[in-house]
């Protein structure tokens, strides 16, 4: 069905009605109201266990709602499964890639796609869409060599192939560089005129007024606020997320920047003529309370270079040093001893112990610390160190025995940082901090960060958020196949800059030397 013959009709593509799901005791959705019409796109915002991906999963069929109904086209449907939304043209993108791992690209995008196609004629098809859209990936390649930003290519391809007539978008951006991003913008802009209708849950907001044409905001298992993007200022958006007892309390911005004694201080981390797999002969210097800021596209190096620095890979050249000291290709173990801790870039994978609780997440980095003997853990201690990063980070937990893997992302980050914080270090190595995350947490998560650089951390900021690296960052290096091939001062900071950079596409003025 065309967007005329959608207006003719008077009928949304996707309307849910009243819809209640509750989880135990817990009541995640109450009554909510959502319609989706032809060529619009709606960005559905909220804070983490706002109800967003439950209200999806049963649009997608994979939870059952307790009331209200959904309807496609005006007539009542019951998506009691997942193959039966697809029937009905609704696909939905995941934020976690779930991929076949030991099969191939190809095979991941053509699973489930059915038989009204020789195999040849599909791939022909595959390819075709590629090339409109600008991706390029070997079809060849096995899903567990696959970055994560790759494998978000794969789902969004699983999803276009489907030709779905409503697309569900779960923060497909949050792994994707500029280039991808940007196509796939153009791509939902060809959808768009095609009258396909689109959800689009992102924690970006600037990505809300670039591309949508209405917004949702979802707290507390209801819709607080809704209407067209043009009705809306981001302020108003940030003050819509915000819990009612803070609507009307000063929204805080980060100051970026400023009060690093560059003349004076001597540098608490430095790497001369650093080399390993992914990257080769850096050099920087990172100072007491400073920021540095590492951008660059993904697959640039810049996480290989943080899993070096912190042990987890080989050095193959140079030196790294600690307050004037040598830690060269010292042991993970070694490392933290030393004063450098990191908080990776997926936390699923190697940030948490989902299924421990939240005071084992929080304090397993020191457990040396506080053994009472060989044998028995000195629990008063372990609790009051929870208690004091829970209180300070406002991590929202029901008890610090809670289980870790059923907090919210925000909170789940905050305990990723207090682990790293609680090891005292000199340097932070934070990759992608922000990921996946709402804009509320990232707020808070910014003034964790600045907090710590004015306690004189030295902190270095590893982000494909240019706007993240703007906000925050004292300096900024961009890195750009393996190497360094800018360094930027605090007022040369701005997106223009570090996108050209991290394209190689501007004069090399500023090499670092």
């Amino acid at each position: 069905m065309t967007q005329s013959q959608t207006e003719r009709s008077g009928q949304a593509l996707l309307s849910v009605r009243g819809i209640h799901k509750m989880f135990s005791l817990n009541h995640v959705l109450k009554g909510i109201d959502l319609d989706v019409s032809g060529g619009e796109v709606l960005a559905l915002i909220g804070g983490n266990g706002a109800g967003k991906s439950t209200l999806m999963k049963i649009i997608m069929g994979i939870h059952q709602p307790d009331e209200g109904e959904i309807l496609i086209h005006g007539q009542k449907v019951a998506l009691t499964k997942p193959s039966v939304a697809l029937s009905h043209g609704i696909y939905m993108v995941p934020q976690e890639p779930m991929l076949f791992p030991n099969m191939t690209v190809e095979e991941n995008i053509l699973v489930g796609v059915g038989f009204d196609a020789p195999a040849a004629e599909l791939r022909r098809r595959l390819i075709q869409l590629m090339d409109e859209i600008g991706w390029r990936l070997d079809l060849t390649r096995k899903a567990n060599s696959l970055s994560i930003a790759e494998q978000q290519l794969v789902e969004i391809l699983r999803g276009l192939l489907r030709n779905a007539k409503l697309l569900i978008f779960d923060e497909p951006t949050s792994a994707l560089t500029f280039d991808e991003v940007k196509s796939l913008f153009q791509c939902i802009a060809d959808l768009k005129s095609k009258g396909i209708g689109m959800i689009y849950i992102t924690h970006r907001l600037t990505e809300v007024f670039e591309i949508a044409t209405h917004v949702s905001i979802m707290r507390d298992g209801i819709i607080t606020l809704r209407g067209p993007i043009g009705d809306f200022t981001r302020e108003m958006l940030v003050r819509g997320l915000l819990p009612p007892n803070m609507e009307h309390e000063e929204i805080k911005e980060v100051s970026r920047g400023g009060n690093v004694d560059y003349e004076n201080a001597k540098p608490v981390f430095e790497l001369i003529d650093y080399s390993g797999y992914g990257f080769r002969d850096i050099r920087f210097k990172i100072y007491p309370g400073e920021i540095l800021g590492v951008a660059g596209v993904v697959g640039a190096g810049r996480t290989e270079l943080a899993t070096t620095i912190f042990g987890r890979d080989k050095v193959l050249g140079g030196k790294a040093l600690l307050d004037g000291k040598d830690i060269t290709g010292l042991s993970t173990k070694k490392v933290l001893e030393a004063g450098v801790n990191y908080v990776p870039e997926d936390r699923h994978l190697n940030g948490l112990f989902k299924i421990s609780d939240v005071a084992t997440n929080t304090t397993s980095a020191i457990l040396s610390r506080m053994m009472m003997g060989k044998v028995f853990l000195n629990k008063k201690m372990e609790q009051e160190l929870t208690q004091e990063y829970i209180e300070n980070f406002r991590i929202k937990v029901t008890g610090q025995g809670q289980l870790t893997g059923s907090l919210s992302g925000g909170n789940q980050q905050k305990i990723v940082i207090a682990r790293s914080l609680s090891t005292k270090p000199r340097l932070v190595i934070l990759d992608e901090p922000t990921r996946g995350i709402d804009a509320v947490a990232r707020g808070e998560v910014y003034s964790i960060i600045h907090q710590l650089k004015e306690e004189g951390v030295a902190v270095m900021l590893i982000s494909s958020d240019m706007e993240e690296i703007v906000e925050l960052s004292d300096r900024a290096v961009t890195v750009y196949q393996g190497r360094i091939n800018r360094e930027f001062s605090k007022e040369e900071i701005n997106q223009d800059n570090l996108m050209a950079a991290a394209f190689d596409v501007i004069a090399k003025e500023q090499v670092v030397s």
